[in-house]
Order: C-alpha cells, then structure tokens, then sequence
C-alpha cells in the first residue's frame, strides 16, 4: 500500500514539490475536527439551526475573512507561522509575504486556505456558543470594515496630494 501511495504522489507532482502526505494528514485533522466539534455537540444537547439569518450569515462571511487574513499575512502572527514558512517581505498593507515550506506551511500562509477552518470553527461555534460567537463575529467585522475604511481613507489622502 506504501508504494502505491508513493507512486501516486511521485507521478501527481512531477518535478514540482507537492507534499500529497501532509495534504492527507491535514484533511484527516480538518475531518477529525469536525467529528470532535459533532460529538461535543450531541454530547451537550446542542442541534443544528433551522436556518442560518442573513445577519449570521455577514458575519460569519466578514469574520472569516478577517480572522484568514490576520492568521496567515499578519506580522504578529508570524510566529505561529514561522516554523512553517521563511520570510520573503512585505506583503500588502500592515502584512507580510511568506514561502511556505510543506503542507503546514501552504495551509498556514494561504487565508484561502485558512479560510475553510475558521468558517468550520464559526459555523461549531453558532451551535456551541452562538451568543460568544456572534460577539466574536462582530468584532472581527468591525476591524475588517475598519481596515477598509483605514485603505480608502489613505486612498483619498494619496489623490489629495
């Protein structure tokens, strides 16, 4: 089973480093999450929501974005990075650019990528602990409409001049 495994992954990537081991490894935690986050809440008698509110669905949507970013671009954050990924640079506003290294390092560098887990985290957390999370959720949406209006206000200074 090693071996066509191993055949597998050498003939996906080619010449190119594509770690399918580390892939496997973080879709069994991303599904063991999930399977923990089930049973905690069937074990504390939480059911699921009839329906999602246009408003938990905006927060959920600006909260995720937010939170993917500040984990994988911000600066402070970069020590929770850094042994998965080499430093490159500045990125964008207030953010770095980093090479990943491995699988770890493409999941932890990538808010794309980040953004699957702290959606999956919100949507436990409505069942969980809505009321924390929606507090969560706001505030996370406040810095990220913060952050916007931080970009255009610059924008119309820049045009100003």
């Amino acid at each position: 089973m090693t071996e066509i495994l191993e055949k597998t992954e050498q003939s996906y990537k080619g010449d190119h480093d594509r770690p399918l081991g580390g892939y496997a490894g973080i879709l069994s935690a991303y599904g063991g999450t999930v399977g923990v986050a089930t049973v905690a809440a069937l074990l504390a008698g939480r059911r699921l929501p009839d329906h999602v509110g246009v408003m938990d669905l905006l927060l959920m949507a600006a909260c995720t974005h937010k939170v993917s970013r500040r984990l994988a671009k911000d600066p402070v954050t970069s020590p929770l990075r850094a042994p998965f990924t080499q430093y490159e640079g500045p990125g964008g506003p207030s953010e770095v650019q980093e090479k990943p290294r491995g699988a770890l390092g493409e999941l932890l560098a990538c808010p794309f990528c980040l953004a699957q887990w702290v959606a999956t985290g919100y949507a436990a957390g409505l069942v969980l602990a809505p009321r924390v999370t929606r507090l969560v959720g706001a505030t996370m949406t406040a810095v990220a409409i913060s952050d916007w209006l931080q970009l255009a206000y610059a924008k119309l200074m820049k045009s100003a001049e």
